[in-house]
């Protein structure tokens, strides 16, 4: 069949059968999301967490060791403190770890430590080989914890007065060994913009929270590797960051080797009492997500089956929509441009969801296919440059090829 206007012939079943597969494909996050999004449950209220208070000028309530690793964190590194050291409702210690900063992260911790006792500070260890440098930082700083109930804390989080509280509330109710909170998603460069909100898009789309939680199955387990809740003797018993020495996604291997153990993990929404603010410009954005993607959606026996998922359900409905107007969908068989439209609108729902849900940027969910398409070609990047041996740096350190 030719298109009006002498246009070039153009196969009709292909165009059907896309669109129906782009429907299809499109349908299953969307459904998952809307019965993910009742799940992903938040921390319990403040007046539900345990009571808090102060005798004798020493705060009461649960006992918590914030771990904190650090490296050239100089910037941020003196809010976190002062962010932590104003949580109420707990008796904390917070630790930081410097990692061999050469910034003046070590010497602002210090600072601190000298005027309050709660604070100390551990002078990170030489790197040894096989190890990452965060999986090396939080195993010592677990080596130093003096409480049972451990928080680990990225520099870049920024927790509310009652966030660690709430988060060793939940992780007694929930009966889990491990849980992590999943922060909000501050932005400022246009990357990040454009691509953070997958977080949730992924995670609410992708992962059925209710198999997740009725099974064990390491392959089932997910965290945020910016927030962490355990105690010593589960951490103990997983093998802790010593289990994931090597790798550069603690947020997914941490969880894993709980589940291995034998241990239950799960997830939470921590959006109402944790942001994070991670990237500063769209290069560190596009490198950020690079440096761990082999480890996860990037990795070569998943790449293939998301790169379906995704670019079939999410960026394929948008390109065919976009041909169809173009050609006024002259020469479409009967019923395709409906479907295409529907597949389009379908493809779309997940990120209504959570842009009321997560208060994630409208605009940003508008160019949803162009999230989606630009976050396919970081996974794809980063396997190539895997499979060449292309080594990166972050932070100051080369790092092997995951």
């Amino acid at each position: 069949m030719s298109l009006a206007g002498g246009a070039a012939s153009i196969p009709t079943v292909p165009i059907l059968g896309g669109a129906v597969a782009g429907l299809v494909l499109a349908a299953i996050p969307a459904l998952l999301t809307l019965a993910n999004l009742p799940r992903f449950r938040r921390a319990p209220p403040s007046g539900q967490a345990p009571a808090g208070g102060v005798e004798g000028g020493v705060a009461n309530g649960p006992a918590v060791s914030v771990l904190v690793p650090a490296r050239n964190e100089a910037a941020a590194i003196g809010r976190l403190c002062r962010d932590v050291l104003a949580s109420e409702g707990v008796r904390l210690e917070l630790v930081v770890l410097d990692d061999s900063s050469d910034d003046g992260t070590g010497e602002i911790v210090r600072a601190l430590a000298a005027t309050d006792p709660r604070v100390r500070l551990v002078a990170g260890r030489p790197l040894p080989p096989g190890w990452c440098g965060k999986q090396h930082a939080c195993w010592q700083l677990a080596e130093a914890a003096q409480y049972d109930t451990w928080v680990f804390c990225d520099v870049d989080v920024e927790p509310s007065r009652d966030a660690i509280a709430r988060s060793a509330a939940l992780l007694e109710e929930s009966g889990a060994a491990l849980v992590s909170g999943f922060p909000r998603q501050e932005t400022r460069a246009v990357l990040d913009w454009l691509l953070l909100p997958l977080i949730h898009f992924v995670l609410l789309g992708y992962l059925p929270l209710a198999r997740a939680r009725a099974t064990n199955a390491p392959g089932m387990a997910a965290g945020c590797g910016q927030w962490f809740v355990t105690r010593r003797a589960d951490y103990r018993r997983a093998g802790g960051h010593e289990a994931i020495r090597a790798s550069l996604h603690d947020g997914v291997k941490l969880p894993r080797a709980y589940r291995r153990a034998g241990l239950v993990t799960d997830i939470f929404d921590g959006g109402d009492m944790l942001s994070c603010r991670m990237y500063d410009s769209s290069l560190a954005v596009w490198r950020g997500l690079s440096k761990n993607a082999t480890e996860g959606i990037g990795g070569p026996a998943t790449i293939l089956p998301f790169t379906l998922l995704l670019g079939g359900g999410h960026v394929l409905p948008a390109v065919l929509v976009a041909a169809g107007l173009f050609t006024g969908f002259a020469g479409w068989p009967a019923g395709a441009a409906v479907i295409a439209v529907s597949s389009l609108v379908v493809s779309y729902l997940p990120r209504v969801a959570t842009v009321l849900r997560f208060r994630q940027s409208v605009t940003s969910a508008v160019l949803h296919p162009v999230a989606v398409a630009t976050f396919l070609a970081i996974q794809w990047t980063a396997l190539a440059r895997k499979v060449l041996g292309v080594q990166t740096s972050w932070r100051g350190r080369r790092l092997a090829p995951q």
